[in-house]
């Protein structure tokens, strides 16, 4: 079964071989000039990772980490905000503190991008060898993002849907009834939320899980598949920390409206091997999410 759904895959997403380039080898050269990166067969690209696996620069530790580390620091980030509104004796210290996530999720955000410099430093490649190549002529990446974002928004919407009425039949309205709330917070977190949250969180979002984590593990397994489902796991369940809410009834519902556009984000970039117009097919729906913090 793994050889016939590695087959699958390799069939339909990747895209074709890359070329490798002969380059001479200089003396003295840095780390991450003996990966001998190509136009074709950049560092980040699956081979040069093989190499790097090989070699010992690439082991299980960085991208299990990685692939976990953001559901993980969004739930401790919300208990410090919790305990911090205990102390200060609000009332339901826990859901109030779930207000806060576009503000505390930047935290999150700064401790995946230090783990991204650590583990790219270890491999001797810099943290700007996992973008990429930006085509920004022409508005090239900003029009396939777009586009991304319209194949990918529906998924969302129909997920959601189906999620609400499969699990919230008799009363739609609870499925939505933990963010859309009236609650108030600081103008300074509004004006945060909708004008610096979003510009850091999709790029480090996608970064981490697309061009960190989902071709190293790809490397490690030997599998695509492997690794798709490994990613597609944990980055949906990020949402659900989103904010964390101990119900399992609301944990499934979040769950399940991820799910399938998580997956087809991944998909695309296993197709494309960029990162770019994926973070910009990102942003909208992060705008979207800022927006519904600040109004309800």
């Amino acid at each position: 079964m793994s050889k016939a759904m590695g087959s699958a895959f390799r069939s339909i997403l990747l895209p074709a071989p890359y070329v490798l380039v002969s380059t001479p080898r200089l003396p003295h050269v840095s780390a991450a000039s003996k990966t001998s990166p190509t136009a074709a067969n950049p560092l980040n690209a699956l081979p040069q990772i093989r190499k790097r696996v090989a070699s010992g620069r690439v082991t299980w530790t960085g991208p299990l980490l990685l692939v976990c580390a953001r559901p993980v620091l969004l739930m401790v980030s919300q208990a410090i905000v919790a305990i911090i509104l205990f102390v200060a004796r609000r009332p339901a210290p826990w859901k109030s503190a779930g207000d806060w996530w576009n503000v505390y999720g930047t935290v999150v955000d700064v401790g995946c991008l230090i783990s991204l410099r650590i583990f790219t430093r270890k491999e001797g490649i810099r943290f700007r060898d996992l973008v990429g190549q930006i085509r920004l002529r022409r508005g090239h990446d900003l029009f396939l993002g777009l586009a991304f974002f319209v194949a990918i928004f529906p998924f969302f919407m129909t997920a959601s849907y189906v999620a609400r009425r499969l699990l919230y039949s008799s009363s739609p309205k609870e499925s939505s009834a933990y963010l859309i709330h009236g609650h108030a917070l600081p103008i300074w977190a509004m004006v945060y939320g909708l004008s610096l949250w979003w510009v850091l969180w999709s790029p480090t979002e996608e970064i981490t899980y697309q061009g960190y984590a989902l071709p190293r593990l790809e490397a490690l397994t030997g599998h695509t598949w492997v690794a798709f489902l490994i990613v597609g796991f944990f980055w949906t369940a990020q949402h659900c920390a989103l904010p964390f809410v101990p119900h399992w009834r609301y944990l499934l519902f979040r769950f399940l409206t991820f799910l399938p556009g998580v997956l087809i984000l991944i998909l695309f970039y296993l197709r494309t091997r960029r990162v770019t117009p994926l973070i910009v097919a990102h942003w909208p729906m992060d705008i979207a999410a800022a927006l519904m913090t600040a109004i309800y």
